[in-house]
């Protein structure tokens, strides 16, 4: 990461996707609205948006966004979920819809 991020209370929200070919553009649609919303909120350092080669039936995508604490993340979360419900929005079931395998996760740093 170009950032040098020595922060001890950073929390590190680091998802993971297989997602089917057919359903690639919908779901980069949808994540990349959603990191548009996440930027703009209070308490973000920064994100990635990933994508692994060489899959061309199941797509494997990895997002990391950095929260500079657990009380910035667990504010943008709910703000998300805020929002999600205010447009009509079920991130659930499009995952489900589209068939996308998700594995989602909250992390803080091990010093070494």
């Amino acid at each position: 990461m170009e950032n040098n991020l020595q922060n001890s209370n950073y929390v590190f929200r680091v998802d993971k996707f297989t997602v089917p070919a057919a359903a690639r553009d919908e779901f980069l649609d949808r994540a990349r609205a959603t990191h548009r919303l996440l930027r703009a909120m209070p308490g973000f350092v920064e994100d990635h948006f990933l994508e692994q080669t060489g899959h061309p039936r199941h797509l494997k995508f990895v997002t990391i966004v950095v929260w500079v604490n657990a009380q910035a993340f667990d504010a943008a979360k709910s703000a998300v979920q805020q929002h999600y419900r205010a447009i009509g929005s079920n991130p659930a079931e499009l995952v489900h819809r589209l068939g996308i395998e998700a594995d989602m996760a909250a992390l803080t740093e091990l010093k070494t």
